[in-house]
């Protein structure tokens, strides 16, 4: 078997796309590509995908990983263009790669987040963002499908950096005249904040809206429910503090050429 593993973004309207819709039109688009895929035993066999985490439904993302089994050897750049083709816009795949040896959720320690925060000043943001980072703990609640559960926000995260927002769309036409909305583009009225996060892939996840209800409890800033969440990146943390790409010691190194059978 050859095994690929593939880095896709999830955008626009099919944020709000589930995880198990997400699958499912992976599977179709599989077919649809005529992928040789791995399938696995029993009465109601299925292809062999493994997912690397994914985001919540709602949340926008740059870095979803997932690994596909195959049954006959095939160049994996040929593979993203023709599965690319077949998956709707908005699941845009970005890299493949033949995978080396190691599981590949033990390559993703961390995530990078970009949450956006319109109508909330961009110093009010940064002085709760710095509140967050200063507290020892940061107790909130989720509803999980097991009931209630309070988890530390605070434990997980490991910075917070906050960038001024977007102009308003309305001072952005006067400079460049008018242009038709984007359903995905913010609704653009000063003030705007972005909270750029660092977490640690703990269990259980923190996620965006958990940091968000951080940001409430310990400084007391109630973002209104415009905010919006995008995961720019995934990995381990590196000597100099970036995030390592995940895919970066499958794609460096000598590799069995698409099409011919590995030595041994």
């Amino acid at each position: 078997m050859q095994k690929l593993r593939l880095r896709y973004a999830k955008r626009g309207r099919l944020r709000f796309t589930s995880h198990r819709d997400v699958a499912r039109t992976f599977e179709r688009a599989l077919r649809r590509a005529g992928v040789p895929m791995a399938y696995s035993q029993g009465f109601s066999p299925h292809p062999k995908v493994s997912w690397a985490g994914a985001v919540p439904t709602g949340v926008s993302s740059e870095a979803e990983y997932v690994e596909l089994q195959l049954v006959e050897r095939v160049d994996p750049e040929a593979l993203r263009v023709e599965l690319d083709a077949a998956l709707p816009d908005g699941i845009d795949l970005l890299t493949a790669v033949e995978a080396r040896p190691g599981p590949l959720a033990d390559r993703l320690e961390v995530s990078k987040w970009r949450i956006d925060v319109p109508g909330v000043e961009v110093d009010d943001l940064r002085r709760a963002a710095e509140q967050l980072m200063a507290a020892d703990s940061a107790l909130v609640e989720r509803m999980t499908k097991d009931g209630r559960r309070t988890i530390d926000a605070r434990a997980a995260l490991l910075s917070a950096e906050v960038l001024e927002g977007p102009r308003p769309i309305a001072e952005r036409d006067q400079k460049r005249g008018a242009t038709p909305r984007v359903d995905d583009w913010p609704e653009a009225s000063a003030p705007y904040g972005i909270l750029v996060t660092v977490v640690r892939q703990t269990t259980p996840v923190v996620r965006p809206d958990d940091v968000l209800s951080a940001l409430r409890v310990v400084a007391g800033l109630a973002p209104s429910a415009a905010a919006s969440a995008t995961r720019l990146e995934q990995g381990r943390l590196d000597d100099g503090g970036g995030i390592a790409d995940p895919l970066a010691q499958d794609s460096v190194g000598d590799r069995t050429p698409a099409g011919e059978p590995a030595a041994g």
